[in-house]
Formats: structure tokens, sequence, C-alpha cells
């Protein structure tokens, strides 16, 4: 199982972007996804996540400005961010519970990381 993150880039403040994350692999099923981001000297933290249903949770420091949506089709989680403040620069991560061909239980995998650059 692979995660696929795409759409980082750097973008002025105030901008918007969108980031996409595409699971791949022997998957039977993908229970939750989301968006988590890590900035410089600070610990990981959840950004946005979305539930097989479509149930969504955002950190505070996002609600209003970023939406995470996903189709279960293609496999895909997207987070669209606006208004982008210069605190939001910071190298995001998608995430997934999947379960493959491989196990039975739900395993969390972890995209590769796609930098966010917010500046003037």
């Amino acid at each position: 199982v692979q995660l696929q993150a795409s759409g980082g880039g750097l973008v002025q403040p105030w901008g918007f972007l969108r980031l996409s994350c595409a699971a791949s692999g022997r998957i039977i099923s993908i229970n939750s996804m989301g968006w988590y981001r890590q900035a410089p000297g600070k610990q990981r933290e959840l950004v946005a996540g979305i539930t097989r249903d479509g149930n969504t949770n955002y950190a505070d420091s996002v609600k209003g400005r970023f939406t995470v949506s996903r189709d279960n089709a293609k496999k895909t989680v997207y987070l669209q961010m606006n208004t982008l403040k210069p605190e939001d620069t910071a190298v995001y991560y998608c995430h997934a519970e999947v379960r493959s061909i491989s196990s039975f239980n739900y395993v969390d995998y972890w995209g590769q990381g796609t930098l966010v650059t917010v500046s003037s």
C-alpha cells in the first residue's frame, strides 16, 4: 500500500492550494483518511480528518478555511486550503487507515509529505 501526495508549493498569504493524496496497492477497504502537518521545530499535528461516511473534523486553527473531502472510488483524499496564512507553512502528510490483502486489521499508512510554504 502506498499513499502519494501532491499539490504543495509556494503561495502568497490569503492565497489557496489544493492537496491530493491517492492510495494504491492491494487495498480491501479504507477507513478514516486525513491530513497532518509538521512545521519546523514543532510536533506533527492533525489538520483535518474524514471518515468513510464523510464525517469530518478539523483543527481549530483551520476551521472555516480548510475543507477535507474524499472520493472513495478513487481512494483519494483532498484538502482545499483557502485564506492561507504564514503559520500554515509546514510539511503536510496524508494518512489513511487501510485494510489490505496482507493485513486483516486496519493499518496506518502515511504519504511522503508535501511542503506548503505561505510567504510573500
